[in-house]
């Protein structure tokens, strides 16, 4: 009698209702952390916040090999997952080349070396903001 009531209160599963979904700075923490654990390179964040609606950051980082790359990508998904991000959606797997993790608030890009020096996210989102009232003129000498 014991035993079924124990088995009874181990089965319930908690609500959908009352799990907590990660906000975008928690999914930040929670990539910058696994980036760290599977020892990625010159990991950038850049905070999107007011340069575009598609996401809040995006954090760039650099894996040693295809096969590196791959892994950063299969544990950031399988733990974000686990924690309860829904819809991440993830491009570019079968070649480990350039992989790209879509969490929602927050976008990772994953490189090999080579490829990130090619294409240098970095550059063209953090280049510097100009003022709304700044205004290009050509000024010719009179």
């Amino acid at each position: 009698m014991i035993l079924e009531n124990a088995i009874i209160e181990r089965t319930n599963p908690i609500p959908q209702s009352q799990k907590t979904r990660p906000t975008g700075d928690d999914v930040l923490e929670l990539v910058k952390t696994y980036l760290d654990d599977d020892k990625a390179e010159d990991i950038a964040v850049i905070d999107l916040k007011g340069k575009t609606e598609i996401a809040d950051y995006m954090v760039i980082a650099t894996g040693t090999s295809q096969r590196h790359v791959g892994a950063m990508t299969d544990h950031i998904h399988r733990n974000l997952k686990t924690r309860g991000v829904k819809g991440i959606a993830i491009e570019g797997m079968p070649q480990c080349d350039w992989v790209l993790v879509d969490a929602g608030d927050v976008i990772v890009h994953l490189f090999r070396p080579e490829v990130r020096d090619f294409y240098n996210l970095e550059k063209i989102w953090m280049a510097p903001e100009r003022a709304e009232d700044e205004v290009e003129t050509d000024v010719v000498p009179a």
